[in-house]
Formats: C-alpha cells, sequence, structure tokens
C-alpha cells in the first residue's frame, strides 16, 4: 500500500478538474476511479459523441499492468466500448489461462467448478456487465451485481428476499438471437453477446469519458472466476485493485457510483479499493509501447476479437447501434424523446410489425412501445443520479411465437436490458401459453461438465423433472399445457428461488429451482438448465474443440457426449433463455393470449408497473381492445399452502408530475 506525496496528489487534483460533463477525466478523493467534474451529466451528453481512442485504451492496459507487476500477478486485461466490442485484450506472460468457476458454497452441478473457461472469456463477462449495467445515471461495478443477484439482499441476512436482478446473470448469451456477434473485421453496432453471462465476481469496473460511460475494463488475475458472499466485507481483491488503477483517468463520478445509491433502505457496493490500495501510482505507468513481448501481448478470442487496439464506438450514435428515433422515420417515438436499435447500414433492427400469429397489429405494437416511453419519461427513476432523474427503460414486444415484433428505448437506457427484456417477455409467453410442457419434455437433457479442468460429463438434469415439479407443487396436473393461467416473470420468479416462499431460510425450494447443496448463482435450475448444452458449446468452440460457433438459439443442443448436435425440438419462443425477475407480462384480448410485453431499466418496480400500464392505456384508447390479463386468470390466483404467487408490484406515488399514489389500483 502507498500513501501519496504531495507532488502526486497534485497530479491528481490537476486530472480530476479535466473531468467535464461530472467525471471521467481523472479521479478525485475518493478514488475507484472517482471523476468529480463541475457539471454532472443526465443522459445528454452522450448527443455529444463519445468513445475511447486507441491511445486512451494503452493507458487503461499500461495502468493495469503497472499494478500487476508490482503485485506479482500476471493478469489478463480486457477493455469493452459501452455495447459490448472486444477493444482490446492483453494478457501478461504467466498470467492464469483458465478461470475456476465458483460459488465458494460446495454446490454441485450448473456450470460450478468448472475450469475449461478462458480468462479471457471470464475478463469479457466482467466487462460487459460493468458497462451494460451502467449510465450517465448509475455506475455500477461487478461488485454491485454481486449483492443483486444472489439468494439474498443483503447476502448476509437471513431471511431476506432474493436480490433486486435474481438470474439475470443467465442472459446476453452467446447463442442469443438478440445480442449481436463479432464480425471478424472491427467494431460495429450492438449490443454485443457474452460468452458466459453476466458477471458476480469483482474486477470489472465503468469506464466514463465527460460524464458520459464509454466502455469498461476488467481483470482476471487470481484465476477465480466467483463472487462475495460478505458484501459487508472489506476483502481486497486482486482483480479489482488492478481494474482500479487501470480505470484510473476514466472512473465513475463520486456522485454516480453505486455506493452513493440506495434500493430498499441498502446501499449498494461499487469498490473495497481506492487509490489508496494501489501498489503503484497508475499516474507514472510506462507507456503502452514500452511493455515488451516479455511483459505480455495482445491476444487474439476466438469469436470476439483480433490481438489489436480499436477505438470504440459512441453511445446514441449510429456506429454504437443505439441512435434517436428521430434519426429513422419514427415519428411516434421521436415525439417522446425515444431511442432504437440499427444495425450496421442504419437499418432498424426489429421495427414494429404485425405479429407472426396475426394477432396484435403493427399499431397496437407502435403504441406500447411508444406509451412505454412516455410513461417512463414521467416516472422517478430508483437508480439514477440526479435523485428526481427520469426512470430509463427499454421495451420490447413479442407475439405468441415469441417473435420479437418491436422495440425501443429511452436515452441512456442500460445496455443490459436489450436481451434481458425479450427473455422476460418470452417467459410470460412460455408460462401463459398452452402446449409449452409438451416442448419443455421434449428437450434434451442438459448434460453438466464434472469440476476440474478435463471437458467431462458429471450428470445429465431432464428438462422434463421442472414440468413435473411445476404441476406438482401447484396442484396443476396439466400445469404449462393447458394455459389455464397468466404467468408474469415476477410470479415464475417467485417459484424459482431456493427457497419458497422467497427468503424464508429452510423452506424447500420453488419447482423451477434447484435445491440447496445444489444451487448457486452458476447452478439455478430450469433458467440455467434451459441453455446449458449451447453454452457449452459456445465455449468448446471458442477453445478450438469445435469447428463452428453454437448457433442462433439457445435451446434443443445435445450434450458434450452426443457432441451437442443435431439440435433437437428447439422452443424458438424462447431463443435466448429465460430470465426470474419482474417485468415481463403477458398481453390479451379478452381473454385470448395475443402477446408479451418485456420491459427492464432502472428498478425493479418500476420494471412491473411500467409495462403493466401500458398495456392497460393502449387498451383504453379509441378502438382499442387488449390490455392485461383477466384478473381471474392472472398468476397470484394461485396459492400454494397459505401463500399466493405474485403478479404485480405497484410503487406508491411513482410519478415525477403527479401526487397519485395508488396509480395500479382497480387495474
Amino acid at each position: 500500500m502507498i500513501r501519496r506525496a504531495s507532488r502526486t496528489l497534485g497530479s491528481l487534483a490537476a486530472l480530476a478538474l479535466l473531468a467535464a460533463c461530472g467525471g471521467g477525466g481523472g479521479p478525485g478523493p475518493g478514488g475507484a476511479g472517482i471523476g468529480n467534474g463541475p457539471a454532472p451529466c443526465s443522459g445528454r451528453c452522450q448527443d455529444t459523441p463519445t468513445r475511447l481512442t486507441v491511445a486512451d485504451i494503452q493507458q487503461i492496459i499500461a495502468q493495469g499492468v503497472q499494478e500487476a507487476q508490482a503485485r506479482s500477478a500476471p493478469a489478463t486485461i480486457v477493455v469493452i466500448d459501452r455495447v459490448g466490442n472486444v477493444l482490446a485484450a492483453y494478457q501478461m506472460t504467466g498470467a492464469p489461462p483458465t478461470i475456476r468457476i465458483t460459488s465458494g458454497t460446495g454446490a454441485s452441478g450448473g456450470i460450478d467448478g468448472v475450469e475449461i473457461v478462458p480468462s479471457t472469456l471470464g475478463a469479457i463477462a466482467k466487462a460487459l456487465t460493468g458497462a451494460y449495467f451502467s449510465s450517465e445515471g448509475n455506475a455500477f461495478s461487478t461488485r454491485t451485481a454481486n449483492q443483486i443477484i444472489q439468494e439474498h439482499f443483503n447476502l448476509e441476512e437471513r431471511f431476506t428476499p432474493g436480490g433486486p436482478l435474481f438470474g439475470v446473470q443467465i442472459s446476453q448469451l452467446p447463442c442469443s438471437d438478440i445480442s449481436r456477434r463479432y464480425n471478424g473485421v472491427g467494431v460495429d453496432p450492438g449490443p454485443h453477446r457474452s460468452p458466459i453471462g453476466f458477471a458476480a465476481d469483482p474486477g470489472g469496473l465503468p469506464l466514463y469519458k465527460e460524464g458520459t460511460v464509454v466502455g469498461a475494463v476488467a481483470v482476471i488475475a487470481d484465476g477465480v472466476y466467483g463472487l462475495v458472499k460478505d458484501d459487508l466485507g472489506t476483502d481486497r481483491n486482486l482483480d479489482e485493485l488492478i481494474a482500479v488503477a487501470a480505470s484510473f483517468g476514466f472512473g465513475a463520478p463520486r456522485d454516480r457510483r453505486a455506493d452513493v445509491i440506495t434500493l430498499d433502505g441498502k446501499t449498494l457496493r461499487y469498490a473495497n479499493v481506492d487509490f489508496d490500495d494501489l501498489a503503484r501510482d497508475p499516474a507514472t505507468a510506462p507507456a503502452f509501447a514500452t511493455l515488451t513481448p516479455a511483459v505480455g501481448s495482445l491476444v487474439a478470442i476466438r469469436g470476439y476479437a483480433d490481438p489489436v487496439i480499436r477505438a470504440g464506438t459512441a453511445f446514441g450514435q449510429a456506429d454504437s447501434g443505439i441512435r434517436p428515433a428521430s434519426l429513422v422515420a419514427e415519428p411516434e417515438l421521436a415525439a417522446v424523446d425515444g431511442f432504437v436499435l440499427v444495425d450496421e447500414l442504419n437499418n432498424r433492427r426489429f421495427p414494429p410489425v404485425n405479429g407472426t400469429d396475426g394477432l396484435l397489429t403493427q399499431q397496437e405494437v407502435k403504441d406500447l412501445l411508444s406509451t412505454s416511453v412516455a410513461l417512463a419519461n414521467r416516472t422517478r427513476s430508483q437508480v439514477r443520479r440526479p435523485l428526481g432523474a427520469s426512470a430509463g427503460i427499454h421495451v420490447v414486444i413479442v407475439d405468441t411465437n415469441g417473435a420479437v415484433i418491436g422495440v425501443a428505448r429511452t436515452r441512456d437506457a442500460l445496455v443490459d436490458a436489450t436481451d434481458v427484456t425479450v427473455q422476460k417477455a418470452r417467459t410470460s409467453i412460455l408460462f401463459s401459453a398452452a402446449g409449452s410442457g409438451t416442448a419443455l419434455q421434449a428437450l434434451p437433457d442438459a448434460e453438466y461438465l464434472a469440476p476440474g479442468p478435463a471437458v467431462a460429463s458429471l450428470r445429465t438434469e431432464s428438462i422434463g423433472q421442472y414440468v413435473t415439479a411445476f404441476r406438482s407443487f401447484l396442484g396443476q396436473p396439466a400445469g404449462l399445457d393447458d394455459g389455464a393461467f397468466a404467468w408474469s416473470t415476477r410470479a415464475v420468479g417467485n417459484i424459482s428461488r431456493p427457497f419458497f416462499p422467497d427468503g424464508i431460510d429452510g423452506k424447500p425450494p420453488g419447482p423451477l429451482s434447484k435445491p440447496p447443496g445444489e444451487w448457486s448463482i452458476f447452478s439455478t435450475g430450469l433458467e440455467l438448465d434451459l441453455v446449458y448444452n449451447a453454452v457449452i458449446r459456445h465455449i468448446a468452440f471458442v477453445v478450438g474443440l469445435a469447428a463452428t460457433d453454437v448457433g442462433v438459439g439457445c435451446t434443443g443442443y445435445q450434450g458434450v457426449s452426443a457432441g451437442f448436435e443435431p439440435v433437437v425440438n428447439p422452443i424458438p419462443k424462447i431463443a435466448n433463455g429465460i430470465t426470474l425477475f419482474a417485468g415481463g407480462f403477458p398481453i390479451y384480448r379478452g381473454g385470448t393470449l395475443v402477446g408479451a410485453i418485456g420491459l427492464s431499466g432502472d428498478g425493479l418496480e418500476q420494471d412491473d408497473f411500467l409495462p403493466f400500464l401500458a398495456s392497460d392505456a393502449v387498451g383504453k384508447l379509441p378502438g382499442g381492445s387488449i390490455g392485461n390479463a383477466p384478473k381471474a386468470v392472472r398468476a397470484d390466483q394461485i396459492r400454494v399452502g397459505d401463500v399466493n404467487l405474485r403478479y404485480l408490484v405497484c410503487p406508491p406515488k411513482p410519478f415525477l408530475d403527479s401526487n397519485e399514489q395508488s396509480v395500479c389500483a382497480g387495474l
């Protein structure tokens, strides 16, 4: 540990003064990449194109390398832009080539204990988490993610519900039909996929310039891809120390960091270390050009990056894949300051269209999207700063086949929402539609890899077992096949936790969850088992054990002992998997299921009530006939013992322009 001399303190202060729009120009007191600029950003700094340059990335890598050398801890360092392009991957000589995935709980199954995944892939997942969970209004790290995805919130507080983003780590998957893939040439529009979902392992930090998110840096030095069970502790994580050093000059503004943000009255965590904990002053790091081959080198990552450094995209501009609706001839969304996804030719991705099943019209889809964005603009964000900021959201509409028939965003919405909102809508469709149980029972078993560095089978898990457990647990002999109930993702999440009711330690697991001893964030139950073989199939490609990459679509892959293929009975309506936290609702016309809406953004309750209100509001437009599920068939009518499932949680007084307390009452 070092304590800075006056010269160093002076250089830090000078760099801090360079930060514009609230940070990112250099750290100030309090560290972990803090910037203290004069004019904090609130979603509009992105309008000025800002990106990571090659020189920026060289500086970031050199700073991380210096700290790693000082600690005799060779590291893998990955830098990405905000939409997930891998801009550089640098591996020091002697760095652990692979990671050991572990929850530290002794859990058996899933990917817990697997040791075949390259460190570069772990670093990509950590970097994506830091970038995709951050905005101009909030800066979240992988330590933040660790706190909000586990079985308790906070982790050491027994008899508390699961984290608000419980299960989100099983998204942004390599087999997703929503997330984009490396084009083999250079940076291109995102958002891009993750090789192993999102991360809870400390050492992934967002990067800021001029107060806006431009990407993230992540480090693997200890060879472990895990989590922190004591989120109130003071551990000094090696990966996090090196990442903090790397982020010097590009850190999150102090008043946007997770550790000034509360959820449910609990302060979030950002980093346990600061610049005063570093072994070397990052301002004195030698230039990248001085790093010899003996130190390390840029490396290629099959399916993700070449061994070069590339400048990033500018978020909100066409090259990022996310831009204002006003620039792509979408007047309804432009009128509410909406944003859309575009491809490399600036063509809109997922424009509003009629449902492929003929049940939702293009106009209804347009109305659902613009109404959702308009409502979000009126809604108080749960996590953004400054207080009183509007919610940032991403919203998607799917038909009963799971086809995406419309997508929209607010400005500066989180990037992680792009994939998970589709999962939310599709989860509602899967559980609400007839015939889903039969489809699930026809899927191949998930074949778990054994712990350790060998590619060997541990055991298989039948997908059909979850259908059987669902029916038994709920007393519904035809459940998941009869389409008798309307399921929100909150309701699905209720029965997917390691305890039922949620947070009551010692109670049995929900029917879609693994039991104690098997459950961890790396072994969740149906959510992971549906996509497990596809994820392992992708890893096999990256490490050279398969000639081709995993296809588009995450279900139907066989296990490793069968060579993963042929794909058997895939379920297109859940092509990118399912998720377990709030924000997905089925849409009905009278008593007929016609589609679903998924929304994700700045807070769990906002995720819930905004799509619910949007569906109701569109149904009340002149000539409208769609809406939420009839009350009699909503999943909250299902009672297990003395507990009813939850369908919706609606916060009191959610709007910035109204004092109305109960906005969901009677709906």
